[in-house]
């Protein structure tokens, strides 16, 4: 059975499309920046798959996230179980968290060696996440 790591944002697409409608109005569209917005992960010998679709995520893991090998995996593996879960929990509580920003669960097993990359990637998530949509998680995020 294949397990896939699924990290779409629903408020991604509304704050995306609301600013793209307002981008093609005022002719400010950047075509490069738009078809940046998808990160994937996959690696078919672990049977595993990370989309992340989010506008500026890319950008931000090319220019202001600390380069790959700042943290150890084991460090990344840590700080990602605890962001998950929180993450998680506020997912299945729509009326206290927003449901746009908190759509899906992630599927995160500590157990499982994701290698550097997909921790390196999910943790820089939650630091974009945390920055873009003013999100305190009781994990510090830290750049």
């Amino acid at each position: 059975m294949r397990t896939f790591i699924y990290f779409l944002i629903a408020a991604a697409f509304l704050y995306s499309c609301a600013s793209t409608q307002n981008d093609k109005k005022m002719g400010t569209s950047d075509p490069v920046a738009t078809a940046n917005d998808t990160v994937r992960i996959a690696n078919d010998s672990l049977e595993y798959e990370i989309i992340i679709i989010e506008p500026g995520f890319n950008t931000f893991l090319n220019s202001i996230a600390r380069p790959e090998g700042y943290y150890s995996q084991s460090y990344l593996e840590n700080k990602n179980q605890f962001l998950v879960t929180e993450y998680n929990q506020r997912v299945q509580q729509p009326f206290r968290f927003d449901p746009n920003l908190y759509p899906l669960q992630i599927d995160y097993n500590s157990q499982i060696d994701y290698g550097y990359e997909v921790n390196y990637k999910l943790y820089n998530y939650f630091v974009y996440f945390a920055r873009q949509y003013n999100q305190r998680f009781s994990v510090p995020t830290r750049i």
